[in-house]
């Protein structure tokens, strides 16, 4: 896959899925992103169970291996699939590597399914834009925090 921003920033990319990433390159690209902001990203323990338990990783990565997007998620391949997190480097934002990864784990869990996110509050403008429809009637229970 060739995804290019403008002529002096070409960059050769590879989406494929990858269950076995390692929780180091996983924070890495978290923290080249905004998501770190909103992930445990201190807790070892927590993030080598969010890689373990997912049911599906997909990832994107430069021709040098350099790992610049990330789509976690959890699906049954039947009816739901959650996107938990979706990450892409910020220095190759805007270059529809989001929507590559989401139409990817779509595909990987089942297009049959319904796809299902909580967007950061800086991206929700940019869900409408790639043909995703809002839903109004989400609840959640936080999760207790350990010190």
């Amino acid at each position: 896959m060739d995804m290019t921003g403008n002529d002096a920033d070409r960059r050769d990319i590879s989406l494929q899925l990858e269950p076995d990433l390692s929780p180091s390159e996983f924070v890495d690209v978290l923290e080249r992103s905004t998501l770190a902001k909103r992930r445990p990203v201190d807790n070892d323990a927590v993030i080598a169970g969010m890689l373990n338990h997912a049911d599906l990783i997909a990832t994107v990565r430069t021709s040098e291996g350099l790992l610049v997007g990330i789509a976690r998620a959890i699906t049954d391949f039947h009816y739901c699939t959650y996107l938990s997190d979706l990450a892409v480097d910020a220095a190759f934002q805007r270059h529809g590597i989001g929507k590559q990864l989401i139409s990817f784990i779509h595909e990987k869990a089942g297009q049959n399914t319904t796809l299902i996110l909580l967007s950061a509050p800086a991206a929700v403008n940019y869900y409408p834009h790639i043909g995703m429809t809002k839903h109004d009637s989400c609840w959640i229970i936080t999760g207790k925090t350990s010190n």
